[in-house]
């Protein structure tokens, strides 16, 4: 057996399909012990018997395939084995890139553009680091927290029924299995929904490892280098840890670790008031833990308006949850085993101790060394892009969690989508959020889109509101569940609709006909005309709307 190392230049690839096509074509072929074609280098390496087959007949195999061989060289380049090849050719891209696009990111804004690029027949090389593919929402954000809520929301109404028929019993929680079956959920729609949707994508390459953006174009990752025309940096966000003498030395929880827990904690303190924090907030209390928020602002939800936000606060409070407002902390420290809060509230100092410390202050962008590479980023480490999602470099655009806009799962595909439409279309169409639903799951939930009443006058704006309780609403008197209210907003002049919020326990399933209603102009008017099932919770969207001008409260159900 006469043993030699070949390697060719192989033209005609456009992607990693056609290397496996060759690699498919040459392998079982008598003589040929082992087969390697990189479509980014643009090679063929071949181990062959040469009692067997000739470096000749390789080639004409290859050519056989309708990609074609181009001249070969004496050379002693390294191959895929580590050893000097014997026969090698030269490699000339020409000036060509190695990739349409590179994606620095493995979350829902890089599938969503890995997904879209594939679609236009465009090659693409993704590169992921960190967390695992999937990004925050599958692996430590949306899932993990939202199946956990439903467990403690189930595991919290067995023992707290709204029914007096019912007689609560004395469930009982098995935390760690909570927790197993969390991780059984998040492992299976990683698998399902990310890796196995681009596995046999022959336009997408995935290489794990962490990326550095170079100027011209250029990343390396793993000690290789990788050109494209375009770049879609798509590395989402993390937690903002506030500069708090002493945060850094104690054993602090944040979303990535926080659903990993094995044992209950005791008593959780929480740093923040708004999504994440109050979320599990009311998760942890639910499931067992005593639970302290811990918020600079005087209100939770500061954003919203003090009805939204004295809501939440009073159901939260119900549950036995410490809401703690206008929180300066001053120091934090950790004491036989104990994380100990040292602030002024309100401007009165207080000492406050628990066993665990969850900080959920708010979110920065995961950018890396992109302002090295030129990328100008603005506030917390997120890039600044324009309308059309590119940055102030023409060929680099960026998508989801790290542009800072909208931290959510469903504006991150969005806008990878619509960032590789722009990258290569015809014509550039620019981001559009005039209609943005938004959720936060408590229970109530928080729900919304459109305009405030802040809002809307600083739009200058004449509005009117309408607002009507769940407890004017049959199929919330009917559940035995009448906590919070449906408030709709309307354009005075028009009477088409310009916002909503809700608080309600499934609010969030009632956004989409406001949002429609919204972004088509439809009138409340028009609303209260449409049918809605009696004793459904959409009835009070009509309630809401025929509100605006009457008093639902004196009306029979049959005359609505």
């Amino acid at each position: 057996m006469r043993i030699k190392r070949v390697k060719y230049s192989i033209s005609g690839m456009t992607c990693d399909g056609c290397a496996r096509t060759i690699e498919k074509a040459l392998s079982g072929t008598d003589g040929i012990l082992k087969e390697y074609v990189s479509f980014v280098k643009g090679v063929g390496e071949f181990e062959i018997d040469e009692d067997i087959i000739t470096k000749e007949k390789v080639a004409e195999l290859i050519n056989s395939t309708h990609y074609k061989v181009v001249e070969k060289i004496k050379s002693g380049e390294k191959n895929f084995s580590g050893k000097s090849t014997t026969e090698s050719t030269t490699e000339n891209h020409s000036g060509d890139f190695d990739y349409d696009l590179i994606i620095i990111g493995g979350g829902s804004a890089a599938f969503a553009a890995a997904i879209k690029a594939s679609s236009l027949l465009k090659t693409v090389l993704m590169i992921n680091d960190g967390l695992p593919i999937g990004g925050s929402c599958v692996n430590v954000g949306c899932v993990p927290s939202k199946t956990l809520i439903r467990n403690a929301e189930q595991f919290y109404y067995s023992n707290h029924p709204n029914f007096s028929g019912i007689i609560p019993g004395n469930n009982r929680l098995n935390f760690k299995e909570s927790i197993r079956q969390k991780k059984e959920l998040v492992s299976s729609l990683r698998k399902e929904k990310y890796i196995d949707v681009l596995k046999d994508d022959s336009n997408v390459t995935i290489i794990e490892g962490r990326a550095e953006l170079l100027k011209n174009r250029t990343v390396t990752v793993n000690g290789k280098i990788f050109t494209s025309k375009k770049i879609l940096l798509s590395t989402g966000s993390s937690t903002f840890i506030p500069d708090i003498p002493g945060l850094n030395d104690v054993n602090y929880l944040t979303n990535v670790s926080l659903y990993d827990l094995e044992e209950m904690p005791e008593h959780l303190l929480i740093i923040g008031g708004r999504y994440i924090a109050l979320e599990n907030t009311q998760l942890f209390a639910r499931l067992g833990a005593k639970v302290t928020i811990l918020q600079r602002s005087n209100r939770i939800i500061p954003e919203e308006t003090d009805d939204v936000s004295d809501e939440l606060s009073k159901y939260l409070s119900a549950e036995n949850i410490e809401i703690k407002t206008g929180v300066k902390i001053k120091s934090i420290k950790e004491k036989t085993g104990k994380i100990i809060v040292v602030s002024d509230i309100k401007g009165k100092p207080e000492t406050i101790e628990g066993s665990h410390l969850f900080v959920a202050a708010g979110r920065k962008g995961n950018s890396g060394n992109f302002v090295k590479a030129g990328v100008e980023t603005f506030g917390n480490g997120f890039v600044k892009t324009d309308e059309f999602l590119q940055t102030n470099i023409p060929d680099i655009y960026a998508a989801g969690d790290i542009t800072g806009e909208y931290l959510f799962v469903y504006s991150a595909s969005y806008e990878g989508a619509l960032a590789v439409e722009n990258m290569f279309g015809d014509k550039k169409r620019p981001k559009d959020y005039s209609v943005f639903p938004w959720v936060i799951f408590t229970d109530p939930q928080i729900a919304g889109v459109g305009m405030n009443e802040k809002q809307a006058a600083e739009n200058n704006i004449e509005f009117d509101v309408s607002t009507i309780f769940l407890k004017d609403i049959p199929r919330a008197l009917a559940a035995r569940n009448k906590k919070g209210f449906i408030k709709l907003l309307r354009d005075r002049n028009s009477d088409k609709l310009i916002g909503a919020r809700i608080v309600a326990s499934e609010g969030s399933e009632l956004l989409m006909e406001i949002s429609l209603a919204i972004k088509y102009g439809i009138t409340a008017e028009e609303l209260k005309n449409l049918f809605h099932p009696y004793l459904t919770l959409s009835e009070g969207v009509k309630l809401a709307a025929i509100g605006f001008d009457t008093d639902v409260r004196k009306l029979s159900c049959c005359a609505v």
